[in-house]
Formats: C-alpha cells, sequence, structure tokens
C-alpha cells in the first residue's frame, strides 16, 4: 500500500490550516507557497477537503481556507478518506465476490489482510492534527 502525492500534499495543508489561530482564512496560494505544493494540485486537494467536511472555503474578498472543525477532530485517517476514499490494502476487503478463492469467509489470508487493515486504519485515527501542530 501506498499513499499518493496528493494525500502527503493534504496532510501539509490541514496541517499548515491547524497551526493557524481558530477560523483564520488563508489563500490557497498561501498554503502552496508555504508548503511547496504545486497550485494546481492545491486547489484540487482544498476541493477534496472541502467536500469531506475538513476546510470550509471562502469567496470573495479576503477569501480562502479554514479548517471547518478544530485540529484535535481531524485525523490523519480522515484526510487520507477526504482524498484517495476507505482505505482498502486488497480488492477482495472491499468485494468479496472478487476473491479468487471465492471464500473469504474461511480464507486465512483474508482474515490477515483484515486485521492489518484495521491495525493501519487504527493508526490513523491516533493522529489529530492539534497533535501534529504541537510537533
Amino acid at each position: 500500500m501506498r499513499l499518493n502525492q496528493a494525500t502527503d500534499y493534504a496532510f501539509r495543508a490541514v496541517l499548515h490550516l491547524s497551526r493557524l489561530p481558530r477560523g483564520k482564512v488563508v489563500e490557497a496560494r498561501l498554503i502552496a507557497e508555504e508548503e511547496h505544493i504545486p497550485m494546481r494540485f492545491m486547489l484540487k486537494i482544498l476541493r477534496l477537503l472541502s467536500r469531506a467536511g475538513i476546510v470550509e472555503s471562502y469567496r470573495g474578498v479576503g477569501g480562502g481556507y479554514a479548517l471547518a472543525k478544530s485540529p484535535a477532530e481531524i485525523t490523519m485517517k480522515d484526510v487520507v478518506e477526504a482524498v484517495e476514499g476507505p482505505v482498502h490494502i486488497n480488492r477482495c476487503l472491499i468485494a468479496p465476490e472478487e476473491c479468487n478463492k471465492r471464500n473469504t469467509a474461511k480464507c486465512s489470508v483474508h482474515k490477515a489482510l483484515y486485521s492489518i487493515q484495521q491495525a493501519i486504519n487504527d493508526k490513523l485515527k491516533e493522529y489529530d492534527f492539534e497533535t501534529l501542530s504541537k510537533s
């Protein structure tokens, strides 16, 4: 499993916003410049984060982006899912009917992969952006 570059950029954008005073609105250009994120990706990522309820967008003069909730309420799992969708390390965990063995209930590999996937999800939930912003 490998997280894509957009997810890395999303982590950095949310972390950037987490370090600002609550409700502070900042332009996408500023986040992109300070975090070294190409602007074309920045706008796409902010749209995804906005759609997921992590970021709010403000239009017009003085517009930009701010966190939609407190950094303590946003986990790394939230950001991964906003950009990439739910974490699934194998297709049989998404759609059991796609299992080549056609018997996920008795498949020891399926059970092991499910356990690993749960551990990854649990670990991503452990890290919130309030904690990350302080380190």
